[in-house]
């Protein structure tokens, strides 16, 4: 199973949770082989150019398999070259502020973002990752276009909002929930058509006054194009097993992430979600002009 990043990452936890269990159903060994560079493009590519057997699998999410496909000019077709198998987990993103921002909600956040676009710092993870696409989707559908403050990643980002030298940031639930209880942060609402087990307390969008405003950092597994249908079959089962595991729920629930519902699970569901997702942010970037240079 190639994880497109390096060790100890959440992509890279969740593959190592479900692989002692997959094993167990399986019955041979289930390797995580970590391969990073380009957003996670090279790991991704090492899949999609290998033998269409079953006996290696991507596994990454929104970034490595819809967002690189309009960022980068790849050597492969994020969709078209790889089967899916399952959708494994899904963890929407939060807007929030450091606490001295006077907006106590997410109508006054809007009215004070539009009164002062000019001096506001929204801080991103880095140009083209999933804090500054999800960033720019959310000041889009408010109607304010603003320049961000990219980070060398998601912890710098975070760790600069904390000390207030950022006034914004967009992150995954699992990240802010933490930081929000302790009152170091303010959270507007949740990227998610329901609020989440891991934070009850967060508003969705819906609620919040920005209907429709869904973003989230799913994870997938794919096998290369070509892959057997059987075979296919095979490891879907395996890893919805391993989904119903009760450790593995627990393990997933510590870290903040969902697991889809069992009819969700299904190569034909990550199918069409991953299509949609495509379909979705791939205009939206071109019209941002959001690309590697």
């Amino acid at each position: 199973m190639v994880v497109p990043f390096s060790a100890g990452g959440p992509t890279d936890t969740l593959a190592r949770i479900m692989s002692d269990p997959m094993r167990k159903v399986l019955g041979q060994t289930v390797v995580v082989d970590n391969v990073t560079g380009a957003g996670g493009s090279i790991g991704v590519a090492r899949v999609a150019r290998a033998a269409p057997d079953g006996y290696m699998l991507s596994i990454g999410h929104w970034g490595t398999h819809v967002v690189n496909g309009a960022y980068y000019t790849l050597p492969f077709d994020v969709f078209a070259d790889f089967e899916p198998i399952a959708m494994i987990a899904t963890n929407p993103q939060v807007v929030a502020s450091k606490v001295s921002v006077p907006a106590m909600n997410l109508k006054e956040l809007v009215v004070w973002i539009k009164a002062n676009q000019n001096k506001i710092q929204f801080g991103t993870g880095g140009v083209g990752g999933a804090s500054h696409i999800a960033a720019y989707y959310f000041l889009d559908r408010v109607g304010v276009k603003m320049d961000f403050v990219p980070y060398r990643g998601g912890a710098p980002a975070l760790q600069a909002l904390l000390a207030g030298e950022i006034d914004l940031y967009m992150m995954q639930v699992a990240t802010a929930i933490a930081h929000v209880r302790a009152g170091k942060l303010r959270a507007y609402f949740v990227s998610a058509r329901t609020r989440q087990s891991a934070a009850p307390e967060i508003p969705t969008a819906d609620e919040a006054g920005l209907p429709g405003l869904y973003t989230a950092v799913w994870h997938g597994i794919w096998s290369p194009k070509g892959t057997p249908r059987d075979v296919n079959i095979k490891l879907n089962a395996a890893i919805v097993e391993t989904l119903a595991d009760a450790t593995v729920r627990a393990r997933f629930a510590d870290l903040g992430q969902e697991i889809p519902p069992r009819e969700e699970q299904t190569p034909q569901a990550l199918a069409a979600h991953h299509k949609a997702e495509i379909d979705k942010w791939f205009p939206l970037m071109r019209a941002a002009g959001i690309k590697s240079e």
